[in-house]
């Protein structure tokens, strides 16, 4: 655009255009460093996707593991990472990723609000080559978000679909088995009575939960980690578009309250808007179950709606559908929340419990229930290939619901009417009862259940090799033995809820070198321009090797790019700013 503006103007040193995960952990590492920095966000709540996360990062030879005296190697995690990865390893940033990851998680431990615990989640493919049983996934320790001051209700709240009367709760730690075993143990029920009660408190004082976990405890640490450092995060406040000239990026022309304002930076533009979750048109294009028609839920924010990308192709940068995953895939259901409103619900552990398993229409099982929601998802995609409907059906008996709950619905004593009412939960007298209602293929479904029994009897999945797994086994029912994953289904009612597809972010994005500049068509760095979190392609190569393979890289590469833009050696650089934005100018120039 043009330089010669009226509008009103700000300068800084770096503009980060979005407030999750990776836009902080970026403003945050380049504000240590000594640079000006000014965040925002165009929703009316910072946080972004990370607020609704379950807050796990994903970093090999972290300090918390290496504290309590779990072995893992460099080694292992590499070759784990290249057999998950695949075609698409690639070896700079894996190694850059493996450099800096413990770093980071010191870094801001040492300097910064952001503190972290150890979890017990082993690898999602832990017999894979290099994968681990334990150590490499941490989790965001809880937070007390009056801490933030005036700043608390500019939290984004956690997702609404996941919570008990806004009361958050986190499946890596034993918070939710006392929930689980409330009406059978007396510690269990008193420790329940003792949440509930605080959280009632809570609710009546400040409206909302005040000592939050999982995500909402990252994003809230990552702020107030901001507002200390003086780096203001405007929210309601969205790029419009890139000022741009000579091959340079140097700032962005912002829209909020007042209207459009002209930001500079002197430093350049960091692309932080959470990738294309509800970009539509760039997701049918990418996902083959919109390809032939099917649904697509997206439980993050609304507003991931590819605004990086279209940034960055409007400066010159090519945006191309790489991955055969192009999103973390997560299984979901339709929540009716009433008044006519609806809520998505991602189905992270009713899966993994015994006596509950997953079938299309056809009738049958597709997959091992137990394994990552990414997984499920993949296979569930494969398995209604050819079918305008992308879907399966949870099912379960009377006494499974009741013990572990299914989907939205909760374990006894919570009622379930009202969701047989408003057709969430179905209900069948019969197995054929309930394929009907569900419109499932009712011979099929009956000799499904009938095989799965045989084996399930003795705590075997014949077909599929559910509980075979540490991670299988991880999220299960311990005290069911000898498989805490598999049990059969018994006498009826029977229930089912329907599972469609949704997603926890997107993989595939914009193309950067390994400290986050954005490239061209050409393949060279677009001076003063820089993607981070989901607006950055996943290192992944469109898998998921475990919990927290998101935030972890996420993090880890904000603080790579902080680092970078800020003039910081590093083992991994490349040329310094000033000279690939000399060499872009010059490139310019010559094609003038």
């Amino acid at each position: 655009m043009d330089a010669r503006s009226s509008q009103p103007s700000l300068e800084c040193d770096l503009l980060v255009i979005g407030s999750g995960a990776g836009g902080l952990s970026t403003a945050i590492t380049a504000k240590k460093h000594g640079l000006d920095v000014i965040v925002i966000e165009k929703a009316e709540h910072f946080g972004g996707t990370t607020a609704f996360s379950g807050g796990v990062l994903w970093i090999p030879g972290n300090p918390h593991a290496k504290k309590n005296g779990i072995a893992d190697s460099r080694d292992a995690a590499r070759e784990y990472l290249k057999n998950e990865a695949g075609a698409f390893y690639d070896d700079a940033a894996i190694e850059a990723f493996l450099d800096a990851a413990p770093e980071m998680v010191e870094f801001f431990e040492r300097e910064t609000e952001v503190s972290f615990i150890p979890t017990l989640y082993p690898d999602y493919h832990p017999t894979v080559a290099g994968g681990v049983d334990i150590g490499r996934s941490i989790l965001a320790a809880p937070y007390d978000i009056r801490r933030l001051g005036n700043n608390m209700p500019r939290l984004r709240p956690p997702l609404e679909t996941i919570t008990f009367i806004g009361m958050m709760f986190n499946s890596s730690n034993a918070d939710l088995k006392h929930f689980f075993n409330a009406t059978k143990s007396l510690k269990s029920f008193v420790y329940v009575a003792r949440r509930l009660a605080t959280h009632l408190k809570e609710l009546a004082l400040y409206r909302r939960g005040i000592n939050v976990t999982s995500g909402n405890a990252l994003a809230a640490r990552l702020a107030k980690s901001c507002f200390d450092l003086g780096i203001p995060i405007h929210t309601g406040c969205g790029a419009r578009e890139l000022l741009h000239a000579n091959g340079e990026v140097s700032g962005a022309v912002v829209t909020g309250k007042d209207g459009d304002i002209r930001i500079a930076a002197r430093r350049g533009v960091v692309l932080a808007c959470g990738g294309f979750s509800h970009d539509l048109a760039r997701i049918k294009r990418a996902y083959p179950h919109l390809q032939r028609g099917g649904e697509h839920l997206s439980p993050v924010p609304a507003g991931n709606t590819g605004d990086g990308l279209r940034m960055a192709e409007s400066v010159g940068s090519r945006v191309d559908i790489r991955y055969h995953d192009s999103a973390a895939w997560m299984p979901v259901s339709r929540v009716p929340l009433g008044d006519g409103r609806f809520g998505v619900f991602p189905h992270l552990l009713d899966r993994y419990k015994p006596g509950i398993i997953g079938v299309t229409r056809k009738g049958a099982r597709f997959c091992n229930e137990s394994e990552s929601y990414h997984d499920v998802g993949a296979a569930m995609i494969r398995a209604c290939e050819g079918e305008r409907e992308t879907a399966m059906w949870l099912l379960c008996d009377q006494a499974t619901l009741a013990k572990y709950g299914l989907g939205y619905v909760k374990p006894a004593p919570m009622p379930i009417g009202r969701f047989l009412k408003n057709g969430y939960l179905l209900k069948g007298n019969t197995l054929t009862e309930l394929a009907a209602k569900a419109g499932i293929d009712a011979a099929a479904l009956e000799r499904t259940v009938k095989d799965y029994n045989a084996g399930a009897i003795h705590g075997e999945d014949r077909r599929f090799g559910r509980g075979s797994t540490a991670f299988n086994r991880y999220l299960a029912d311990p005290e069911n033995q000898p498989n805490p994953c598999v049990a059969p289904i018994g006498k009826g009612p029977y229930y089912a809820v329907k599972v469609v597809m949704g997603d926890l972010g997107t993989f595939d994005g914009i193309r950067t070198n390994v400290v986050g500049q954005v490239l061209a068509d050409s393949g060279r760095p677009i001076a003063g321009l820089y993607a981070v979190g989901n607006d950055r392609a996943s290192i992944m190569g469109g898998n998921y090797p475990g919990a927290g393979i998101t935030l972890g890289p996420i993090m880890t590469f904000g603080y790579i790019t902080g680092r970078h833009i800020a003039g910081v050696d590093q083992a991994w650089a490349i040329p310094p700013v000033d000279d690939v934005r000399e060499a872009a100018c010059e490139e310019a120039r010559h094609v003038a």
